[in-house]
């Protein structure tokens, strides 16, 4: 049964588990069409854009990179992005590679070995033989999960998360472009770029998506407006160093979202200091941290969900 929360913190309180993330082999064998869901649901484009326009009373998010893996949930596999979504609503950051037969699949790294159970470059094996692996986590463990295709994660994420598509070198934006729109996932599928030529191309191509953009400085800023790319298309990656609290209203006074990149340095940081740390970079203007910790810098920043907010709408609850 779906239920519509309006995200008063003690609603959220209940939201986010506050239990440690789970990481038994039981766990991972449940069917995860049955595992209770927080969900952001975005419908249209319209949607998205209503959604990712900044204003006042935004709900400060985590982003998961690439899917929030923990022990025995391996990266950049729906298993994995169901387990974040037990404990919290999340922008799922995954990453796109091509097989040798040109289909799409989810994979950060050029070389399988680190996590999967096989071995050779993702661009010089077949489908076939990605199909026949097993997904390992980060320690090294192999679990039951496979590989998923593009499509199928985009089929899947409909109605319970926004994603970021990180796009790898060798793979054509038009084969991924032409997925989003066979599966109707424009109005949850957000591209990421890393330069402002590759921005410019992906609207011109699909000005209908949302675009990540790394804009860090006010010479960026201007970059992106002689880019000739709309704001209501950008949400502002602002790098993985905190910005000022006049930089991030700069991206505020756009309609924009930022996204704070703590994976990494930051990430260390809140872990060796506390989750507090947080906290702080939400309080000085980030809207969305892109974390390698997603279970516990949500339930960091849970008290500084606005107690009434135009953006309720998109999440719901899901037993």
């Amino acid at each position: 049964m779906s239920k519509n929360y309006l995200w008063f913190p003690s609603l959220l309180i209940g939201l986010i588990s506050c239990s440690s993330p789970q990481s038994n082999q039981n766990q991972n064998e449940l069917d995860i069409s049955e595992t209770s869901s927080n969900n952001i649901q975005v419908n249209t484009i319209s949607d998205a854009e209503t959604f990712y326009a900044w204003t006042t009373d935004r709900i400060p998010m985590v982003s998961a990179h690439r899917g929030g893996p923990y022990p025995g949930f391996p990266e950049n596999a729906i298993e994995t992005f169901a387990n974040v979504l037990t404990y919290t609503p999340a922008i799922i950051e995954l990453d796109v590679a091509m097989t040798k037969d040109s289909v799409l699949v989810l994979m950060h790294d050029d070389e399988l070995e680190r996590t999967t159970t096989g071995t050779g470059k993702v661009n010089e094996v077949t489908f076939e033989y990605i199909q026949s692996l097993f997904l390992e986590d980060n320690e090294g463990n192999r679990t039951e999960f496979k590989v998923p295709t593009l499509e199928e994660a985009l089929v899947w994420s409909k109605g319970k998360a926004l994603l970021t598509v990180d796009i790898k070198r060798s793979v054509p934006y038009e084969k991924v472009i032409e997925e989003v729109r066979t599966t109707e996932s424009e109005a949850h599928a957000a591209l990421i770029t890393y330069s402002f030529e590759a921005a410019k191309k992906l609207h011109l191509m699909a000005p209908e998506l949302m675009l990540s953009v790394t804009i860090r400085n006010e010479e960026e800023i201007g970059r992106l407006q002689e880019a000739g790319i709309p704001w209501n298309r950008v949400i502002a990656f602002t790098g993985v160093a905190e910005r000022s609290v006049e930089f991030n209203k700069a991206i505020h006074d756009k309609g924009v979202f930022t996204i704070l990149g703590v994976l990494g340095n930051l990430d260390k940081s809140a872990a060796a200091r506390g989750d507090e740390l947080y906290v702080s970079f939400v309080q000085n203007g980030a809207d969305i941290l892109a974390t390698d910790r997603p279970i516990e810098a949500a339930k960091a920043i849970q008290t500084l969900v606005p107690n009434t907010s135009s953006k309720a709408k998109f999440f719901t609850h899901v037993d």
